[in-house]
């Protein structure tokens, strides 16, 4: 034995000389048996360098240490954050979490709500598709596994929503532009969550407090490539000159990257200098806005304060089981933050 590999608990119970219930005892809390035992424990560990599936441990508790956490579009810098923040947290409260991306595909939302049945998972953790996702199959999921879900809201779904508060992000960028120059249209693509239609209200709600008329410029595009989107539409909006301000408000940062490549390829010179001809901002302060030349003036998310109570109201429902207590929602503001675009 000492010269194969130990494939399971019970292998390494015989060869160790230890018991299979203290070996499961020890994987489930070190700190549940005696100090030599674990000290054996351990020493066989080394010697037969044997690591136990985490998975099939978690399988045999009444109560699993799992934690799904589903995103829309991991090539998102944006989702690729906020799930680092939540993994870590999960981690840090001695969670293991699986991550996973529907790559904007509803079906693929599916599969892998499906999937995640499998492993039990003591809670979940969606940002949903939102307007594509199948509804009843995700409300389906959440009668039946305690689900948080955060930055794109299904109402009367899951245990709780934790996200950002759209109307208040766009209402500053709107009053910030027009304190400070042109009232600006607002760029958008055809919605893919409903973070963009509250967006796009936002900005109509706004303009209109502020005594302007809203100028909504929809460019065609689908999916979630939104840069490519932003730059096609930036190129057509700008060729025929539809831009109706001089200030371009974007429904969100990864548009307003791909709109300021347009720009670029089109000679027009963006920022707040006296050459400058236009003035762009965008929403969401992506990682890579303050990257972008010039650097994107946008309203910053709170990525902190989003995962962190997500995984606190995961971990209570967890914890405390779940009641018959109202759904949660919780939002956040946003921040200004100023830079060289606008």
């Amino acid at each position: 034995m000492d010269n194969s590999k130990i494939r399971n608990m019970e292998q390494f119970a015989r060869v160790s000389g230890i018991s299979r219930p203290t070996v499961s005892k020890y994987f489930n809390d070190p700190a549940s048996v005696r100090p030599k035992t674990r000290t054996r424990i351990e020493k066989a560990l080394e010697q037969y360098d044997y690591r136990p599936n985490i998975f099939a441990v978690n399988q045999n508790r009444r109560l699993t240490k799992n934690i799904g956490i589903v995103v829309p579009y991991l090539a998102d810098p944006f989702f690729a954050e906020i799930a680092r923040n939540i993994e870590q947290r999960c981690m840090q409260a001695g969670f293991w979490p699986t991550l996973f991306s529907a790559h904007g595909d509803s079906a693929l939302e599916v599969e892998i709500l499906d999937s995640l049945r499998s492993l039990k998972p003591a809670g979940v953790l969606l940002a949903p598709l939102g307007r594509a996702s199948d509804r009843a199959a995700i409300e389906k999921f959440c009668d039946d596994v305690p689900t948080v879900l955060f930055d794109s809201n299904i109402d009367g779904v899951g245990d709780a929503f934790i996200g950002s508060d759209n109307l208040q992000f766009v209402k500053l960028s709107v009053e910030y532009l027009c304190r400070t120059g042109d009232a600006p249209c607002f760029f958008e693509m055809p919605p893919v969550n409903p973070n963009a239609n509250k967006r796009r209200n936002g900005y109509i709600q706004a303009m209109e407090a502020n005594g302007f008329a809203p100028q909504v410029i929809r460019v065609d595009g689908e999916g979630w490539g939104f840069e490519q989107v932003g730059y096609r539409g930036g190129l057509d909006v700008i060729d025929r000159g539809l831009l109706t301000s001089d200030t371009v408000l974007c429904s969100n940062d990864r548009l307003a990257i791909g709109f300021l490549a347009a720009c670029y390829e089109r000679g027009l010179r963006v920022g707040r200098t006296k050459d400058c001809v236009l003035r762009v901002a965008g929403h969401d302060d992506h990682p890579f806005s303050r990257f972008g030349c010039p650097p994107l003036t946008t309203i910053a998310q709170d990525y902190e304060k989003i995962s962190e109570r997500s995984v606190e109201a995961l971990f209570h429902l967890i914890e405390g089981g779940r009641t018959t207590e109202p759904r949660i929602e919780s939002l956040f503001e946003g921040k200004l933050v100023m830079r060289a675009s606008a």
